[in-house]
């Protein structure tokens, strides 16, 4: 039988990425720019001038399983054609579904929100950011109403490695930790809010996965409304309704409690029973082995 500590080592390996899921998501960037450069080439009117990775896909944290990968595709504002659509957004994501319609073997290309996505019939979606480089710092991404909002993703990427840089290897598994417990617990928490809440609550990080989530869940209703490092979303506890901000801290205190009981069943020597507890968080692939 494992100890408590090796479940957790299994278990952060369970919930990252296989090699082969790795090579989907460079795959997966790769063709998308190719599809874009096509659609889009230097002698047209749009051309795109680059496309990276993005989010959890870029900051090393996705998790399985494998839904979709975000990338950044940056256009020139060759002679200003930014103005064409500085006050419909909407159209300048339609006219890049339509593009890569035409340019690629895709059946289903989805343009909403602020993002174009490219469904796959099999393994991840992509979704596509697309932006313009903006005056002052970051990006003009479409806001989803037809206006625009900045944003940064790669400054976000630079905070996140200085905080790994600060508190050690620990930090990334943790964050796949704190997602999967968001995840099989309702996913109030976005993904990135996670990732921030995860990197801004510790001063100081051990090997200690179980001990670290237990502090996670103590400390995490305090940090909801984090802000977004990068300088441009503000609080990323915004959208939490009052109702979802009450369930959310009544399950977290109900975690909390649970990992303190689990800690004392694996302190005893009694990892049978600490593991269980840890399941009923972690969700059914933690495994009681």
């Amino acid at each position: 039988m494992t100890t408590t500590a090796q479940a957790f080592t299994n278990f952060v390996t369970t919930i990252s990425l296989t090699d082969t899921q790795k090579q989907e998501v460079r795959n997966k960037r790769a063709k998308t720019e190719e599809y874009l450069r096509g659609a889009f080439p230097e002698s047209g009117t749009m051309p795109i001038k680059r496309v990276i990775l993005i989010g959890s896909a870029d900051r090393g944290t996705l998790i399985r399983p494998l839904d979709d990968i975000d990338v950044m595709a940056e256009f020139k504002n060759k002679d200003n054609i930014f103005e064409q659509y500085r006050s419909n957004s909407g159209a300048f994501l339609q006219r890049i579904r339509t593009a890569l319609q035409a340019n690629t073997s895709i059946s289903s290309i989805g343009a909403r929100g602020q993002a174009v996505r490219l469904f796959y019939t099999s393994g991840a979606h992509v979704d596509i950011a697309p932006v313009f480089k903006w005056n002052g710092d970051g990006y003009a991404l479409p806001s989803g109403t037809g206006g625009w909002i900045t944003t940064d993703p790669e400054k976000q990427a630079t905070w996140m490695a200085g905080r790994r840089d600060t508190l050690g290897t620990t930090l990334t598994p943790l964050v796949k930790l704190a997602k999967r417990w968001n995840r099989v617990h309702s996913g109030h928490i976005s993904s990135y809010q996670v990732e921030v809440m995860t990197a801004t609550m510790f001063g100081t990080l051990g090997s200690n996965y179980r001990n670290a989530m237990k502090c996670w869940f103590e400390w995490a209703p305090g940090y909801l409304d984090v802000q977004d490092p990068a300088g441009h979303s503000g609080s990323l506890g915004s959208s939490l309704s009052w109702a979802t901000r009450t369930a959310l801290n009544s399950r977290l205190s109900e975690a909390k409690d649970q990992a303190v009981n689990a800690l004392a069943q694996e302190a005893a020597g009694n990892h049978a029973e600490a593991k269980r507890l840890w399941k009923i968080e972690m969700g059914s692939e933690f495994s009681t082995a």
